[in-house]
């Protein structure tokens, strides 16, 4: 008989099963002799066996006896499908798993091997629990595991894009209202758009959702067709949506030819220059040009027009360089003059991947019966990137709730759709929205460069401009109030010539004193994942402070190097040099990027950062070669003083770190209000006295 394979876990994945810390099992291993031992991994993400961790925990009594919230079943489950190793094994079980608890499947029918084990486990455990918790349980471990090899929409993003298409869309002859809404995604991924749609049909329109999904990936087509089957359980009212799933690629073999929808969904595959040119030179669908081999966005724009039934509607989300290159001018230009693109909505950063982007939402519509064939007189553009900037550096992406109110405001009518600019505009003025959507007529858009891109046709009308100034104002007054206040803490202070040769050690000689732990940061083997998770924590990378963006993504601790509230922080490149204490939240740390944990009996942390900070010791431990040169952390030196004494040091580096953040703070408001206020100034809006 062949015995089960050897599962293994780590000591993250240990804590969340006993829901417990990371750092309660770590201890658990060094005082119990009865801990397992270490099957492989490394010294600092060391792997144990599942099953010998799961009759350790239930022998000793571990099991939800920790301080953090105690583990579900469905824990034990992901650690069994990960074992598997292959991405597309692991997906096509997580589908199995779907098929089998939509009841598509008998249990003794056609998966083999697979039913003992991690699937069957997942069975029974989705018919105690849900099934579609549990998939979407294991759909997302798949998702972030694997997630730069798929991308997906997030699901508040999804959402907004079904309801845009809904409001946008007319009628066609012959519509009954009783018919199924018939909703196509010619690249799905994991079916994110088809959920979103299928949700928000019956309770927008008060009808059932027809549900069609290509993508040329087979495993996500499985994980999207399973998802669909379970969805009504959870989240679709009414009847069940009807689905057809079916892999192929939509560009150069559509799966689905002679499909017409009512509305398409698409997050495409972006700056692929193998997306057939060569094959398709000649294709029916290029109506408006064709899509020349350096944009197969346009491509993609021109598939799911073709793809809309008359009055039927579209909304993609695509990179911003659609909006502007010149190789796209043409076909943009007859997708103007022909009314198919309403509007471009730029979204702020952080809204998806790529999270530095800024992505567009290109909303377009097939002509009813009855519509001029020329388009409407008017284009509108929303700002909303503009609308929602990052109101500081470490912010983690958009207030879906604000933004997308914001964006539902000024975007669609159930009869007018985007192009019934006056009419929407008169109603989103109480809000402000208008002052950051602006309909242009088409004619003044058919110029040489045919640009799209929202930021150069939306001004901020002068109403909207005179309340954020005076907030702009009243946020300077408090931190010039702050500054006097730490000013003159500061400058109260006696300094003395002070003596030379005063004692000092370096970060190295204290590390080997023990007086303080040094670990230096690296990127996780696992990628990071944009979204936070339960057991997740930020990743901060030497880019993101050099580019002043927020955290590169979450990670799970177990393969990070993490710092705690009050450990040390230092910046081992010249041109970033920093050393600051860690106040917030647990966080991880990449390359070049230390943690310095220290014994308070030894020494203050404030003292040391504040030491270890001074630019004269980064010139004497880095090495001059250029602005990028590393320092070495090691040979940074701190004086031999008594903690007693660090106390009163202590003090004054902390209120001399909270004087340099709110000296950045003033700066950067003060720079947004001068692009404001110059903004107004130079569109002749200052009052002149009599």
């Amino acid at each position: 008989m062949t015995s089960p394979p050897v599962v293994p876990v780590t000591l993250a994945e240990i804590a969340r099963l006993a829901g417990v810390g990371r750092a309660a099992v770590s201890n658990w291993r060094r005082r119990h002799d009865t801990f397992p031992p270490r099957i492989g991994g490394t010294d600092t993400s060391p792997h144990f066996s599942l099953t010998d961790i799961e009759k350790w925990l239930r022998d000793s009594g571990k099991l939800g006896k920790g301080d953090g919230p105690a583990a579900t079943s469905r824990e034990w489950l992901w650690p069994r499908f990960d074992a598997m190793g292959d991405r597309d094994e692991t997906g096509l079980a997580i589908a199995t798993v779907g098929r089998l608890l939509a009841r598509r499947e008998e249990d003794g029918d056609g998966a083999g091997g697979a039913r003992s084990g991690p699937v069957r486990a997942a069975v029974e455990l989705g018919r105690r629990e849900g099934s579609y918790d549990i998939l979407t349980y294991l759909l997302r471990r798949w998702l972030d595991t694997h997630v730069r090899q798929v991308a997906t929409t997030p699901e508040p993003l999804a959402d907004l894009m079904a309801e845009l298409a809904l409001r946008t869309r007319g009628s066609y002859v012959g519509e009954h209202l009783e018919d199924p809404l018939r909703v196509l995604d010619p690249a799905c991924g994991a079916g994110h758009l088809l959920a979103a749609a299928a949700k928000a049909a019956p309770t927008t329109l008060n009808r059932p959702a027809a549900l069609l999904g290509c993508d040329r990936d087979p495993v996500l087509t499985a994980l999207t067709d399973a998802r669909l089957a379970l969805l009504p359980e959870a989240e679709a009212p009414g009847p069940a949506p009807v689905a057809v799933i079916a892999p192929g690629d939509s560009l150069r073999a559509d799966p689905l030819i002679g499909a017409q929808a009512d509305m398409v969904l698409c997050n495409p595959p972006a700056n692929e220059r193998d997306w057939g040119y060569e094959d398709l030179a000649a294709d029916t669908r290029w109506v408006h040009g064709t899509p020349p081999r350096t944009e197969p966005e346009l491509a993609w724009v021109q598939h799911c027009l073709a793809r809309l039934r008359p009055g039927g509607s579209a909304v993609l989300l695509l990179p911003p360089t659609v909006a502007a290159r010149k190789a796209g001018r043409r076909i943009r230009r007859s997708l103007l003059r022909t009314g198919a693109l309403r509007a471009v909505v730029a979204l702020p950063p952080g809204s998806a991947a790529p999270h530095s982007l800024s992505l567009h939402l290109w909303v377009l519509r097939r002509p009813a019966p009855g519509e001029s064939p020329q388009g409407p007189g008017e284009f509108l553009f929303v700002d909303a990137a503009a609308r929602f900037p990052r109101s500081t550096s470490r912010d983690s992406g958009p207030e879906w709730g604000e933004l997308g109110a914001f964006i539902r405001s000024v975007v669609g009518t159930a009869d007018g759709g985007p192009g019934a600019g006056a009419s929407r505009e008169r109603t989103a003025e109480d809000s402000g929205a208008t002052a950051w959507a602006a309909a242009v007529p088409v004619i003044d858009l058919l110029d040489d460069e045919v640009d799209l891109t929202p930021g150069r046709h939306v001004t901020p009308a002068s109403g909207h401009a005179g309340p954020r100034l005076a907030d702009s104002w009243s946020e300077v007054g408090e931190l010039l109030d702050a500054l006097r206040t730490g000013s003159t803490c500061l400058s109260a202070l006696e300094l003395t010539r002070g003596t030379e040769d005063q004692p000092s050690a370096t970060v190295g000689e204290l590390a080997r004193a023990e007086a303080l732990t040094l670990r230096s940061g690296r990127l996780p083997a696992e990628a990071a994942v944009p979204e936070p998770g339960h057991g997740r924590v930020p990743l901060l990378t030497l880019s993101d402070l050099l580019l002043d963006e927020s955290p590169s993504g979450w990670v799970y601790p177990d393969d990070a190097v993490v710092v705690e509230p009050r450990d040390v922080v230092v910046v081992g490149v010249s041109r970033e040099f920093s050393a600051w204490v860690h106040e917030g939240p647990p966080m991880a740390v990449g390359p070049q990027i230390h943690a310095l944990r220290v014994d308070p009996d030894v020494l203050d942390p404030w003292f040391l950062a504040g030491s270890l900070k001074a630019p004269a010791n980064a010139r004497h431990a880095g090495t001059h070669a250029s602005s990028s040169s590393r320092i070495d952390v090691r040979r940074l030196q701190v004086r031999r003083i008594d903690l007693s004494e660090q106390v009163s040091y202590s003090d004054a580096f902390r209120h001399l770190a909270t004087f340099e953040r709110l000296a950045e703070r003033l700066s950067a408001v003060a720079r947004g209000l001068g692009r404001d206020l110059g903004d107004e100034l130079a569109a002749g809006r200052l009052a002149q006295g009599e």
